[in-house]
């Protein structure tokens, strides 16, 4: 029986596991997940009287954030509840600690200090007189300001992307590899943008620092395979190029997985023990890196062989 964490060259040779023979359910089900995200979008697009798709937050959308104190601890939820009812819809909270709170709220004013304490003054309101709420700090974003760091972060995705594409095309000199890969990555931030869309929660510069990160990551498993499939496609010549994928993911799934494994421990302790202010971003590279490990071994490999000249093989 083949043991994943202790394999023997010679067995994943002779026995591999022929991961290609999922390539058609891999497409499906990477299908349904683009599938599910162009519709939420278009959905989420038309039916919205403002157009509203994604819930941006206030870095991306303009608005003001003023750091509460409270005098004792209170729920995020309570105090989100309170600056609905007082005409704030759509606001969020960080609870940086169990009696301090960041409140953000999409809207903009010319008195950012007036507009904060009308803020903190309906939060005081609605907790009662048991609790104090003091300001300690109060910041704003402008409309177009936020604008521009939304259109920013699509950049940075986009150029990552093509500067990987070019990277990977160079190392391997093949066409091949470098679009297995890039399809795989794109298909990793599809991935995290799906759920954020689906379940609207709200993207911020921290979820767009994950998805980078993601990138990182994702593609760094994604070469250690390639760079196993070109020697083995010199090693294994009187093979075809699909036993030598198959060959190469099974020599490399220990690694792969271990490494997944190892990286979920720290995201998982984040998401749990991390608090409100690092949910999203814990949450985005969980969904990365889960994803991560699928597209590498379902969707980069399977690109690879179907784009792989077989003659070379």
């Amino acid at each position: 029986m083949f043991n994943f964490f202790r394999y023997h060259k010679s067995e994943a040779i002779n026995n591999p596991i022929d991961f290609l023979k999922l390539q058609y359910v891999s497409a499906i089900v990477s299908g349904l997940l683009l599938a599910s995200f162009f519709g939420t979008y278009l959905y989420k697009r038309f039916t919205n009287p403002d157009g509203h798709t994604f819930n941006y937050s206030v870095d991306f959308t303009g608005g003001i954030q003023t750091l509460l104190a409270f005098n004792k601890p209170v729920e995020s939820e309570k105090v989100v509840a309170i600056l609905e009812k007082a005409g704030w819809p759509g606001s969020v909270t960080r609870e940086f600690s169990a009696t301090e709170h960041l409140v953000r709220v999409k809207k903009e004013a010319k008195d950012v200090s007036r507009e904060a304490e009308l803020i903190r003054e309906a939060v005081q309101k609605g907790l009662g007189s048991e609790y104090t709420v003091t300001i300690e700090q109060t910041d704003s974003v402008g409309m177009a300001t936020g604008s521009m760091m939304r259109t920013n972060s699509i950049y940075a995705i986009l150029v990552s992307l093509i500067l990987m594409l070019l990277y990977i095309a160079i190392r391997f000199w093949s066409f091949a590899y470098a679009m297995g890969a890039i399809v795989s990555l794109f298909h990793d931030a599809i991935a995290i943008l799906a759920f954020f869309l689906i379940f609207d929660k709200e993207i911020s510069m921290n979820v767009i620092g994950a998805i980078l990160a993601v990138l990182g990551y994702s593609v760094n498993d994604t070469i250690v395979i390639f760079a196993r499939v070109r020697e083995n496609v010199k090693l294994l010549a009187n093979r075809s190029i699909y036993d030598v994928i198959n060959i190469s993911i099974t020599e490399t799934l220990s690694r792969t997985l271990l490494t997944t494994f190892a990286t979920l421990l720290v995201v998982v302790s984040l998401l749990v023990f991390g608090g409100e202010t690092l949910r999203d971003l814990s949450l985005a590279l969980f969904i990365g890196i889960i994803f991560g490990i699928y597209s590498t071994i379902f969707i980069a490999t399977p690109v690879l062989y179907m784009l792989y000249p077989k003659k070379s093989a």
